[in-house]
């Protein structure tokens, strides 16, 4: 079935003086009407070029990019300033007029711009009456109706994310695209923001496409995800399928990767106490986290086992949780306890520190 936006052999290259560039390299993937997609990757991937591609900000080289079946390299300007205006895009420094109060920089769409239609039509721009009401409604959506009259400066992070949505919202889009839009954003701000996406996509049936260089946003709210290492796409699939079984170095260090020096002592740390020793990641599903699985597995096998890491996550709204062991160093007993725990329903890998740097 075709999707909602479908990315074919897609490739991007820079020419410069010096040399030629190669951003993106042969990107396939479907993303799925009323889906919250997300597109992972470490700074310098290649995630900001593929966003822009998406509504042909930036045409690929090579490769194809539909939405809804229609091919935009085959459409002549025109038509793709009007696609364009059923792709919305936030980004990460929220791009407000600084000079326009809330409820003016929610309405400079609308009286510029024009409006998408529920069936896919297009209607001109709004008179000023008409876009200030439409812009009250969008306050409210992002919960912001006492903030009309506020400027920019005045406003947190979170709530000019909010407004910047409203904005974005305004024109009735069918997609939106959200460029490391959270980056900027403390945690407790990221939180709610991704909530509201979460919400906006639920109540309007909105696409939602979010760039990313945090697992922790993914797993949060997308159903799917495409991992973006050095230009190329290493692993696509569902968010709870790639967290429980990485089949990547690119998806392991980003599943496993912390934040803060806190952190990074930590890890430090871990890493030491996991070389020369056989290490796993398990991961519990819904019905293993009822067991008290590592108590009966030492029971049954009598060796002690060090847990180097536990840790509770939200995958897909669900709550998995994972831990990381150091194993006795008898072959014969690491084998029979990998059993022993993938008989069980937990998810097995070995680790060899990934992600500990």
């Amino acid at each position: 079935m075709a999707g909602m936006i479908e990315v074919r052999n897609l490739s991007k290259t820079f020419v410069t003086k010096d040399a030629n560039v190669e951003a993106l390299q042969d990107i396939s993937l479907s993303i799925q009407k009323g889906d919250i997609y997300g597109i992972i990757g470490m700074s310098g991937a290649g995630k900001s070029t593929l966003v822009r591609c998406l509504n042909f900000l930036e045409r690929p080289t090579t490769g194809t990019v539909e939405i809804e079946g229609r091919d935009l390299s085959t459409m002549r300007e025109k038509e793709l300033r009007a696609q364009r205006a059923e792709i919305a895009m936030i980004f990460q420094h929220f791009n407000l007029l600084m000079q326009k109060n809330v409820i003016d920089n929610i309405c400079f769409p609308l009286l510029y711009g024009g409006v998408s239609t529920k069936d896919g039509g297009k209607k001109g721009a709004m008179s000023r009456k008409d876009a200030r009401k439409r812009a009250q409604e969008l306050l409210e959506i992002v919960g912001l109706t006492e903030k009309a009259k506020a400027y920019p400066s005045q406003l947190s992070g979170g709530q000019k994310q909010r407004v910047a949505i409203a904005r974005a919202l305004a024109a009735n889009p069918k997609i939106l695209l959200c460029d490391e839009a959270t980056s900027a954003l403390d945690p407790q701000t990221t939180q709610s923001i991704l909530q509201l996406l979460k919400q906006i996509n639920k109540d309007y049936g909105i696409t939602i496409v979010i760039i990313t260089h945090e697992m922790s946003v993914v797993r949060e709210i997308c159903s799917h995800v495409a991992i973006i290492g050095d230009g190329r796409l290493v692993e696509q699939g569902r968010v709870a399928d790639i967290f429980s079984h990485p089949k990547t170095k690119e998806a392991k260090e980003l599943i496993v990767k912390g934040r803060g020096e806190e952190r990074r002592t930590l890890e430090s740390h871990q890493k030491d106490m996991m070389k020369g020793k056989c290490c796993i990641r398990i991961v519990f599903s819904v019905n293993s986290s009822f067991e008290p699985v590592i108590a009966n597995m030492v029971l049954r096998f009598g060796q002690p086992i060090n847990i180097l890491r536990a840790d509770t996550k939200n995958v897909e709204g669900i709550a998995r949780g994972e831990m990381i062991l150091s194993l006795p160093d008898d072959v014969q007993m690491q084998k029979e306890m990998k059993a022993y725990l993938t008989e069980r329903g937990l998810a097995v890998e070995e680790v060899d520190g990934y992600g500990m740097d």
